[in-house]
């Protein structure tokens, strides 16, 4: 019986990159599910759904898991951080999986809601406790699967400038290959315009955030 690849049980996967699955991240994961024989009932975002389609890949009973995966499923969320108690210590955006967090050392930071997982990864090291997880309904099918490719993308980006930058050479699965910049620049914006439009939503929340304060 031949087994799924990598790349399509990876593709089932909801691409949150947060951990809980105990492997790190959705492709460890995948790659353990393919490789290990490791348990189908690890990934609570993906909820009975994800339970189920990996059982019929995988060819395994789905039933004794049921239950449990019923009551532990994770709903979405975004991170939403309150700007006016941020103190710019960077440590979220150090842990965020997808870059889904912008600010620089000392300035207020901001999370791209559109990019956002909700893998909760960055709320243990924000010392100040001013990061929310708001529940998000998120119900067409194509937006789900639009959204998972993008994080895809945006983490296997990540993970390649991390090994760049420590000395190491690391290759872009390719299967993640697709331009990330064409996924997330439907208007084909060139990267000094994209840059300056993440400024200027960055003003636009600081003038927001003393607006709250004279009020």
């Amino acid at each position: 019986m031949k087994k799924p690849t990598i790349s399509t049980l990876d593709a089932i996967l909801p691409q949150t990159q947060c951990g809980l699955c105990s492997y790190g991240a959705c492709l460890p994961y995948a790659k353990a599910l393919a490789e290990e024989d490791a348990p189908i009932n690890l990934c609570p975002p993906g909820g009975t759904e994800t339970l189920k389609k990996l059982a019929e890949l995988l060819h395994k009973d789905p039933t004794p898991f049921m239950k449990e995966m019923q009551q532990n499923t994770k709903a979405p969320t975004r991170a939403v951080i309150r700007e006016d108690e941020c103190i710019g210590c960077t440590k979220c955006i150090q842990v965020c999986p997808v870059d889904a967090i912008i600010g620089a050392s000392k300035q207020m930071h901001t999370v791209l809601s559109d990019e956002c997982t909700g893998c909760d990864l960055c709320l243990e090291p924000c010392p100040m406790d001013c990061i929310d997880m708001v529940p998000i309904v998120i119900s067409e099918p194509a937006t789900i699967k639009l959204q998972a490719n993008r994080a895809r993308q945006r983490y296997h980006f990540r993970q390649a400038r991390l090994d760049s930058s420590n000395g190491s050479k690391s290759r872009i699965p390719p299967f993640a290959e697709e331009s990330m910049i064409q996924e997330n620049n439907p208007l084909g914006l060139d990267t000094s315009t994209r840059k300056n439009a993440i400024q200027e939503a960055v003003a636009r929340a600081a003038a927001k955030r003393h607006q709250q304060k004279s009020d």
